[in-house]
């Protein structure tokens, strides 16, 4: 039994030490480029600007679609060369808003809104992408998610860079309108400008894929025609796509320095919801695409990055096999001479941790401003909670992953934004969206807490430290999530 348990843990420890190697390498290429311009520094002037249209894929959105919309009026592009569809599927008072929005803005801005609805939902959001595209007049297509508001030069920061006939794709990094909101709020930024940073612009100037990230940025037209439109089989359907277009010899274009704000979730419900949907789809897409790119002719550094950010979510269930493993391992180490050799054997697997600490570091150390010494204490403050909470997360998104890979289908599930921006705005007094509901997973997080606490007073009885602060990051990220999904499920105004 002990051997068995031994290869399953094994295993799990190699995939997250070989995914850890392949994000420092990413680290490293960022950094050597992170002065390099991502694209040429002076693009020649247009001399006309292309029709776009700017695609709002909306579902239930009362507390930010006035904003949304009216920041995408404010846009500073000719007027009549871009148009406005608000793809709105809502069932709520959204749909009154947005007409009276509209309304009113017609009258402030001469610019084309088109408020377009469908009989269902099918599809979601892929399938509302799709609908308003049948009838888009732009050679290149801006989507926005509700929760965005971009600046109003987007498009002239944006379009020209399509002069290349091979740029398929512009995408633009996403920036945080209320990062500092929670604690919720900040690990979140700090995981996501690690994305922008360090995996988007790393993968792209190496010359390898990345995604469109679903908002905030432009598609050519026909690039989406020729890599087969926007499909429903996956619940990210930006990624599915991205991946065809690369697949078709579609460059991909990263502008870092091009910021687009957004809000984040601030309710742990939210964060789940939107946690299980990008894991869940990145699965779905990984059984969808891997092969294609297995077999494709490309470098063997592009097929590497395009395997393990296919994988990034089976990374989860690798984190939550080797948790729940270590705890019987460590007592069977007492007696188990194979086992305690493996474990001696396997610290080398605390190289996965430092290359985490290096890749997220360089994020950060490029962000920030102030002394090295400074940025750093503020890093190794923030860094171990991040690492917990992110454990504290790998059941809920390893049944995501499971769930992909087996091909068990769900509706997809929106993130519930709330118009926050600063500690006085209260998502408490916006009810419409908040979930009451307690699901089986929170139980099963909860009970995962006391495991872990339990292996932590068993492993200081038996006298076997090598595993305490693995175990209380574990105990402490699972404690965190079932706190927060309790704390918020009851929470009132």
């Amino acid at each position: 039994m002990g051997i068995f348990l031994v290869i399953i843990y094994a295993i799990a420890l190699t995939f997250i030490l070989m995914y850890s190697f392949s994000q420092v390498h990413l680290a490293v290429i960022y950094y050597i480029n992170r002065k390099r311009p991502a694209a040429k520094a002076e693009l020649p002037p247009l001399s006309e600007w292309p029709m776009i249209t700017v695609q709002l894929p909306i579902y239930n959105e009362q507390y930010v679609v006035e904003r949304l919309i009216e920041s995408i009026a404010a846009f500073d592009y000719p007027s009549d060369r871009f148009e406005i569809q608000v793809l709105d599927d809502s069932t709520d008072e959204t749909v009154q808003i947005v007409g009276e929005t509209i309304a009113r803005l017609k009258d402030k801005f001469d610019v084309k809104i088109h408020h377009v609805r469908r009989e269902n939902r099918k599809g979601f959001k892929a399938g509302a992408l799709h609908y308003g595209l049948q009838i888009a007049k732009g050679e290149f297509i801006a989507i926005f998610d509700a929760d965005f508001l971009p600046t109003p030069d987007f498009l002239k920061k944006t379009v020209p860079h399509f002069q290349d006939p091979k740029i398929g794709v512009v995408q633009t990094r996403w920036e945080h309108l209320n990062a500092g909101y929670s604690m919720l709020t900040k690990l979140q930024a700090f995981a996501l400008d690690a994305h922008f940073s360090v995996e988007q612009r790393g993968r792209n100037v190496s010359g390898c894929f990345i995604n469109f990230n679903g908002t905030a940025g432009l598609w050519r037209r026909s690039t989406i025609d020729d890599a087969g439109g926007w499909q429903s089989d996956t619940l990210t359907e930006d990624l599915d796509l991205s991946y065809r277009a690369q697949l078709k010899g579609w460059r991909f274009l990263y502008l870092e320095d091009v910021l687009s704000p957004a809000e984040l979730p601030a309710v742990m419900s939210a964060i789940k919801s939107q946690q299980f949907r990008w894991t869940k789809g990145a699965a779905e897409t990984a059984k969808k695409n891997l092969w294609n790119v297995i077999k494709a002719k490309l470098p063997f550094e592009t097929k590497m990055h395009a395997t393990f950010h296919l994988l990034n979510s089976f990374l989860f269930v690798c984190i939550i096999t080797n948790a729940i493993l270590s705890v019987p391992l460590v007592f069977m180490s007492q007696y188990d001479p194979v086992v305690k050799a493996f474990f001696q054997i396997a610290s080398v697997f605390l190289l996965s941790l430092l290359s985490l600490v290096v890749f997220f570091w360089i994020s950060r150390r490029t962000r920030e401003t102030g002394s090295t010494g400074i940025r750093f204490l503020k890093f190794i403050t923030t860094f171990p909670i991040f690492l917990s909470v992110s454990m504290g997360l790998s059941f809920h998104n390893a049944v995501a992953t499971v769930e992909g890979y087996l091909g068990v289908k769900s509706p997809f599930v929106r993130t519930p934004k709330y118009n926050l921006r600063d500690m006085k705005d209260n998502w408490r007094t916006k009810t419409a969206y908040l979930s009451r509901s307690i699901a089986p997973v929170t139980i099963i997080e909860g009970l995962l807490g006391l495991y872990f606490w339990a292996a932590i007073a068993g492993s200081i009885w038996i006298k076997e430290y090598g595993m305490l602060p693995y175990h209380s990051l574990l105990a402490m990220g699972f404690s965190t999530i079932f706190y927060f999904s309790l704390r918020h499920a009851y929470a009132r105004a």
